[in-house]
């Protein structure tokens, strides 16, 4: 009997090292699919890309908001060394300058192409999808060698990049392989026959370089996109902020909203109908607002053409009459004198609060985030002195700042639930 049992054990441990051997070779061969051989390295004395290539690249990197992740607070443009939190650890945006050994210097476009598409570096390590290259891949190769243009035509800077620091096991390339098997296919954006140019172009810039989903999206918990409506809204991982879903009226849907409004909020950060906080308005900051009006326009009527999607009214209870007293005395010292008595605010200056979708998604992240860091439009062409609202947090605290969170979410008609002391801390925590 001994014998036998030691003869099935033998038989079970061969079948798992076949079984692991067959799921290695699978994630290998799904971590490679289309892949072509690479030019290694840059030609010395390579020629200079010309101007308009150069100026091309330098716009598609505004498309593509670069210098959010590349460029570090007092740092030079594109040098890399910009810390990215993630809930997996701390990763650090490389040097894109092309300085020879710690920048661009030493790529090939086509070396440039691959991590683009493919999702790898120059030396074949597999980067992590912080880089978004799941949005990245869409981009055409035209596209991906302007970029590469504009890159090396940068003032180079020596900066040593700095390594990921990340918990265990996300640091393994072989956990990153994984994790690519499962999600992430190289594709190239392909032309609807029976939608408008302007759509087509549209669906490239958002679904590609302008990598909405990154924020506009619901993840799993390994950062991969888990709603099926890619932009149907999700918490912004690490900053606790809500990117409200671009398909539903009830949160940032434009379906019906007049075009050129559209338009002008990409452009200015402001439109009649809304305006722009928090992490959007760094991107229309640093990147829509430079954006041609071909493209903005482009952008307006693929956004405008979204499918649909409403989920039920919120059951909302009422909040306890003593935190709408607290939170009524609370507005009317801090907030009425903008916003008015009714939270009707002023014109093109203070936004109403009554009857404002941003006030009432049934996320609270960002209602609260306002009221405790402010809220401040960017500065734009078309919007050149913006209006913001200071911070409130240094003379407020939990209770105080959830009881005036929820006296605006449940005033004037608006009707979204009350916020809790714990909700405040939970959006505090990062």
């Amino acid at each position: 009997m001994r014998a036998s049992l030691m003869k099935k054990l033998g038989q079970g441990a061969a079948m798992a090292a076949l079984i692991a051997v067959v799921v290695g070779v699978l994630v290998l061969l799904l971590n490679i699919r289309g892949e072509a051989p690479v030019q290694q390295g840059r030609a010395v004395g390579a020629p200079r890309p010309d101007a308009a290539l150069v100026a091309r690249g330098a716009y598609l990197a505004k498309v593509g908001d670069c210098a959010a992740c590349h460029t570090a607070r007092g740092g030079f443009d594109m040098a890399g060394g910009k810390a990215v939190p993630t809930p997996f650890g701390t990763m650090y945006a490389p040097n894109l300058t092309p300085e020879r050994e710690t920048g661009l210097g030493n790529w090939s476009s086509d070396e440039f192409w691959r991590a683009m598409h493919h999702g790898r570096s120059k030396d074949g390590r597999l980067l992590y999808p912080a880089f978004p290259y799941p949005n990245y891949t869409y981009v055409s190769r035209p596209d991906s060698d302007a970029l590469y243009a504009y890159f090396l035509s940068l003032p180079p800077v020596k900066q040593a990049n700095r390594p990921h620091d990340l918990r265990f096991p996300y640091k393994l390339q072989a956990s990153l392989a994984v994790w690519r098997a499962l999600y992430f296919k190289p594709a190239l954006h392909e032309d609807d026959p029976r939608r408008s140019s302007d759509w087509n172009r549209g669906h490239y810039l958002v679904r590609g370089l302008g990598h909405c989903v990154a924020c506009h999206a619901s993840r799993n918990e390994l950062g991969a996109i888990s709603n099926d409506l890619e932009l149907g809204g999700g918490l912004i991982p690490m900053q606790n902020w809500y990117a409200p879903s671009l398909a539903s009226d009830r949160e940032a849907g434009v379906q019906q909203w007049p075009r050129d409004e559209v338009v002008k909020l990409l452009q200015t950060g402001v439109a009649s109908r809304g305006a722009v906080l928090g992490p959007m308005a760094e991107v229309v900051y640093r990147s829509t607002q430079y954006l041609i009006a071909d493209d903005l326009r482009a952008i307006a009527v693929y956004l405008q053409a979204l499918p649909r999607q409403e989920a039920a009214p919120d059951e909302v209870e009422s909040a306890p009459q003593a935190v709408m007293q607290v939170g009524r005395r609370i507005y009317g010292d801090r907030c009425a004198s903008c916003h008015g008595e009714q939270g009707e605010g002023v014109a093109g200056i203070y936004p109403a609060l009554a009857g404002n979708r941003a006030v009432t998604l049934h996320a609270a992240y960002n209602v609260v985030k306002v009221i405790s860091h402010g809220g401040f439009q960017p500065t734009t062409a078309g919007n050149p002195r913006p209006f913001g609202m200071p911070p409130f947090s240094q003379d407020l605290n939990g209770e105080e700042i959830a009881a005036v969170s929820t006296y605006i979410r449940q005033s004037w008609g608006n009707h979204a639930p009350a916020v809790r002391p714990l909700d405040v801390l939970h959006v505090h925590e990062f």
